[in-house]
């Protein structure tokens, strides 16, 4: 899976496995949807809402849990849907596949250190194996029917600098930066993928040791990010954080800490290790960009042109080919009509 294809399933990634994820509770097996006669189970919608809860993301009303639910449920109903199609249209997924994956999973942790996460979160290794196989299936359809489709012709690139070159001039030199951050304290918004979190100062120094090491042994650089990062805003994008100028950098000590570092880096070089009050940075410079009008002939400008309106293209063919999915699906929302017919009674006796 090359790293386009990853960001295409930018929504199916972290939200989707942890539905699939999530700890089996012992329930009635209530059904709240179907999809072409598959049923999709109360017990299975309430896994992800319990992990919501261990994160701090409660619900402050009971509407708002149900409301929460009822997202939760519509995701799962569009992932059956795509691993429906993807069963009818042959991709295959191999055993060898799933456990290359499991091993990503794993790296670099202990093996008991894993099994103490899986079973924090009340999971069993056959329940994982499931979600990732799911997962590929999703990625292997996604690839094949939108990735591989895209393409953005030269008069599309030139249309779009045409009606935006001013975003092009560069009143001074910006740096296209990834960063990893390790905290030394624990944080409920953490989403990284592996939801590792350092809960301490040796903790956060013991990792961003690791994860610097990882690198080192030629593990890619925006891998880590999404695997490891504590950073809840750029950890998704493979700690991409876009393009910064040192003038932004001037207004705290840690930003100019951290300024001097980046003006010291070439293109693809990565920093050393650099504390700062928030915690532990490594930093990757990506790209350059000097002072001035940038023209179309400039690689740099072309290049981001061209993954601008493939994310766009991305996003539109996503959407809509799981709406013509959902459109020949049968679909039956138990728990929407549910909430309705609950409205109605209320409405009633009031």
């Amino acid at each position: 899976m090359n790293r386009k294809s990853r960001k295409v399933v930018e929504c199916l990634t972290l939200a989707w496995v942890m539905v699939w994820l999530g700890c089996a509770i012992p329930s009635e097996r209530e059904i709240w949807a179907e999809v072409n006669g598959t049923p999709i189970y109360r017990e299975d919608t309430e896994k992800f809402y319990r992990i919501l809860l261990l994160r701090n993301l409660e619900a402050r009303t009971l509407g708002e849990a149900t409301g929460f639910k009822l997202s939760i449920l519509n995701e799962m109903i569009s992932n059956e849907i795509l691993v429906q199609q993807a069963h009818r249209s042959g991709i295959q997924v191999s055993e060898g596949d799933v456990d290359a994956r499991l091993a990503e999973l794993r790296s670099p942790q202990e093996p008991e250190e894993f099994a103490a996460k899986l079973a924090e979160q009340g999971l069993t290794e056959d329940e994982v194996r499931t979600a990732v196989r799911r997962k590929l299936y999703i990625q292997a359809l996604l690839e094949r029917d939108i990735t591989s489709q895209i393409t953005v012709s030269d008069e599309e690139a030139a249309e779009y600098y045409k009606r935006n070159a001013e975003q092009f001039n560069v009143p001074e030199t910006e740096y296209h930066l990834s960063q990893i951050l390790v905290t030394p304290r624990s944080d409920p918004q953490i989403h990284n993928l592996k939801n590792d979190d350092a809960k301490s100062a040796s903790a956060a120094s013991q990792k961003i040791r690791a994860l610097q090491a990882l690198i080192e042994g030629g593990e890619e650089f925006a891998i880590v990010a999404e695997n490891y990062s504590e950073d809840p805003n750029t950890s998704a994008a493979g700690g991409i954080l876009g393009y910064v100028r040192p003038s932004a950098l001037d207004i705290s000590p840690e930003l100019r800490q951290l300024k001097s570092v980046i003006e010291s880096l070439k293109v693809g070089e990565i920093s050393p290790i650099v504390r700062t009050s928030r915690g532990y940075y490594l930093m990757k410079l990506l790209e350059k960009q000097e002072p001035g009008q940038h023209d179309l002939s400039d690689p740099n400008t072309r290049a981001n042109i061209q993954r601008l309106l493939e994310n766009e293209k991305e996003q539109l063919l996503k959407t809509a080919y799981l709406e013509q999915l959902r459109n020949r699906a049968q679909v039956e929302n138990h728990l929407a009509q549910k909430v309705i017919d609950s409205h109605a009674n209320w409405a009633e006796m009031n």
